[in-house]
């Protein structure tokens, strides 16, 4: 980190600091964290939730992670360490353990004192989760109804249920539950239904917003360890290879083109409608991907649904070749006094567009059928195939029409 960054840090209050750490990308975080003393961190930890501060310590290295542990006091390094033992990928990952366990028996009188203990530990008001003698899961106790009923009532008649799920789930899975049943949290069960947690609707959010992050990067082909101020030299780093790559994807559409140079040199004007066709081909296949690419993120495409999602997305690539054709064709025919022209442009619309559906719905899925990223790299190919196709087309027919 630069020396003024540095002093920028240094002039920052331990809360401000807290909340910076929570807001960064995991490369700045770590820029942040290796200018900063043990003092100074475990002073800025002191304003995190456990969740927090281990989503914060999960990429530092070992001896550093045992260095901190050691100096947070015993209570919440204890609560660190438990959650520090599961995947981060998985709802035990993102859970927290800010919430109370009683029994349905239990007193609102009873309930109150636990709160305030509670509270004066943590400086928190903890969930209520209520459980039987076996230890299973009943339901919660929602915090409105200690207002409403006397001390000595017992709590049994105001549970509510609250959905659950196992601590091993993926954090697809967890996404898939909070856009199901809307709610603003969710219990975590271990393999015994024992409840070792809780996940609120905000880590659903950021998880939401870093899954969007990490799409917008892939689409893109920029590595999601590339920041906006990195040194030009690191950008390089990060993009030449996926700038190669496409350069040779290029070169095969240029050589389609070169098989129609003759075509081209007798009627110029091909040349003005060229970039058009393949460049509505790459947009709505990018479309197409960005919309793929969400439902996969999310959950949303099922086995066995992949065809009906198909045969919609050419439905609409067909529509909208139409459309974009009959529009290009007029303005041909008014412009260019060419009304075979029009008709080569709105045959090769329509066929780049079926293909830029095509493409941007099975690229994606194949590559998450084969366990690799669905965004990663699938903007290259995609662009290609339009390229390819949307030349080919167009200039396949516009020669069949006119030589």
């Amino acid at each position: 980190m630069s020396k003024n960054k540095s002093n920028i840090v240094n002039n920052m209050g331990s809360q401000q600091l807290a909340d910076l750490l929570l807001r960064l990308s995991n490369k700045r975080r770590m820029r942040v964290l290796d200018s900063m003393n043990y003092t100074q961190l475990i002073n800025v930890l002191h304003y995190l939730d456990p969740d927090e501060i281990t989503d914060i310590l999960y990429n530092l290295s070992p001896r550093k992670k045992n260095k901190i542990l050691n100096l947070m006091s015993d209570d919440i390094k204890e609560k660190v360490e438990y959650l520090l033992r599961f995947d981060p990928r998985t709802a035990a990952g993102l859970m927290n353990l800010n919430y109370v366990i009683v029994h349905p028996d239990t007193s609102f009188r009873d309930i109150a004192k636990i709160l305030k203990k509670h509270e004066k530990k943590t400086g928190k008001i903890p969930e209520i989760l209520v459980i039987n003698k076996n230890g299973t899961l009943l339901g919660e106790l929602p915090s409105y109804t200690l207002a409403l009923h006397k001390d000595r009532e017992k709590i049994k008649k105001y549970i509510k249920k609250i959905h659950t799920i196992p601590w091993n789930a993926n954090k697809h899975e967890v996404i898939h539950i909070f856009r199901k049943y809307k709610h603003n949290k969710v219990v975590v069960l271990d393999e015994d239904k024992t409840v070792i947690g809780l996940i609120y609707s905000d880590d659903v959010l950021s998880l939401l917003h870093e899954e969007a992050s990490k799409s917008i990067y892939h689409l893109a082909s920029v590595s999601e360890e590339e920041d906006v101020m990195d040194p030009f030299w690191e950008k390089i780093k990060h993009r030449y290879g996926w700038l190669i790559i496409n350069l040779f994807t290029e070169f095969l559409a240029a050589f389609v083109v070169s098989l129609f140079q003759n075509s081209i040199n007798a009627i110029v004007l091909l040349a003005v409608y060229m970039p058009m066709v393949a460049g509505m081909g790459g947009n709505a296949a990018t479309q197409t991907l960005a919309v793929i690419v969400r439902g996969l993120a999310l959950n949303e495409i099922k086995k066995g649904v992949a065809i009906k999602i198909l045969i919609n997305e050419i439905m609409s690539g067909v529509v909208n070749g139409l459309i974009t054709g009959i529009i290009v064709a007029f303005v041909a025919f008014f412009i260019s006094k060419s009304p075979l022209i029009g008709v080569a442009v709105t045959a090769a619309m329509i066929i780049n567009l079926i293909v830029a559906a095509v493409f941007g719905t099975i690229i994606p899925l194949i590559m998450k059928k084969l366990g690799k990223d669905p965004a990663s790299s699938a903007t290259i190919f995609i662009t290609t195939a339009t390229d390819v196709f949307g030349f080919l087309s167009f200039l396949g027919i516009a020669t069949l029409l006119m030589g």
